[in-house]
């Protein structure tokens, strides 16, 4: 009989019941909830992050028209990412966020969503925008304003009132950044749904666990070189090989520190990581892991390429 071998490199851990109840609390709380499924389905994966959101909704917000395969039967999309190409259906709802996304939708007879101008600079102009989106066929049924990250839940919902008075009042105002406190306070002047991806999916990190396996372990003399860049070792110690790198996202922290942890240790880094492996280092008398030890790897989910998910 032939033997199934699984190889993990990067293992999602999720606390289950604990997790899907946080995402029951969000979606209880918020009135006009939109999940936001993009990206890499925030180390989820998109499909099954759209399986679950069509257990409680009938609208998700996706990144790009790229996107939207992913999606079962049933459920709506707003794409976020403005397109210069119109697709085939006219059944998601497009962003547009400047002339020349308006010019390339011309003719295309489906919905779409203007951008307003916010103090993120991304995408997004003026009121005038509804009038060339209407002049050119496009069915408005909503605007967008997308605060920065920068700042609390508070100032983004006091720039999202700054922005009402540009819109009318009976257009859907489609809004992101804020958590359920701030949204609950904002003006009854207009109807609003709230874009969630983050604050949804991650609300709490400590349902969440990402570990990597150590795939070999080799000792190394003070001064000895290794790795792709020949770097000498700056004690005796030894190398420790874990199945995680760039293909899976997998970098240094922003302060250049590894993002990877033994037994509450943070293991050295010889070199950057590299395609499917980073080389670790251990200095001589500190816990080593064996060859299928896990490590703990300190990631964004957003940018991580996760290989195997255990629901606890």
């Amino acid at each position: 009989m032939a033997t199934t071998v699984v190889v993990v490199t990067i293992r999602l851990a999720v606390r289950t019941t604990l997790w899907r109840s946080h995402v029951a609390g969000v979606v209880n709380a918020v009135d006009g909830l939109v999940p936001v499924i993009k990206g890499n389905g925030y180390g989820f994966g998109r499909v099954a992050l759209a399986r679950l959101a069509a257990e409680f909704t009938d609208t998700v917000a996706v990144g790009t028209v790229h996107e939207l395969a992913d999606l079962p039967d049933g459920l709506h999309a707003v794409v976020l990412t403005p397109t210069l190409v119109a697709p085939p259906s006219t059944a998601p709802i497009l962003t547009v966020g400047n002339s020349a996304h308006v010019d390339a939708l011309r003719g295309w007879s489906g919905r779409v969503i203007v951008k307003m101008a916010s103090s993120m600079q991304r995408y997004g102009r003026g009121p005038e925008l509804f009038d060339e989106a209407q002049r050119a066929g496009l069915d408005v049924v909503g605007a967008s304003i997308h605060p920065p990250l920068a700042g609390s839940a508070d100032d983004h919902r006091r720039e999202i009132i700054r922005l009402l008075d540009r819109i009318d009042p009976l257009t859907p105002v489609w809004v992101s950044h804020l958590d359920p406190t701030a949204y609950a306070a904002l003006p009854t002047t207009h109807s609003f749904r709230l874009r969630l991806g983050t604050w949804l999916w991650h609300g709490d990190k400590s349902f969440l666990h990402l570990d990597a396996d150590v795939l070999d372990v080799r000792p190394i003399a003070q001064g000895q070189p290794a790795g792709y860049r020949q770097l000498p070792a700056s004690a005796a110690g030894h190398l420790v090989m874990i199945g995680a790198g760039t293909a899976n996202g997998v970098a240094p922290l922003a302060d250049g520190r590894s993002p990877f942890h033994f037994q509450r240790r943070r293991l050295e880094l010889l070199e950057a990581p590299h395609m499917h492996t980073s080389m670790a280092f251990v200095t001589e008398g500190d816990p080593v892991p064996d060859v299928g030890d896990r490590v703990d790897l300190q990631r964004p989910l957003t940018t991580t390429l996760v290989d195997e998910y255990v629901w606890r």
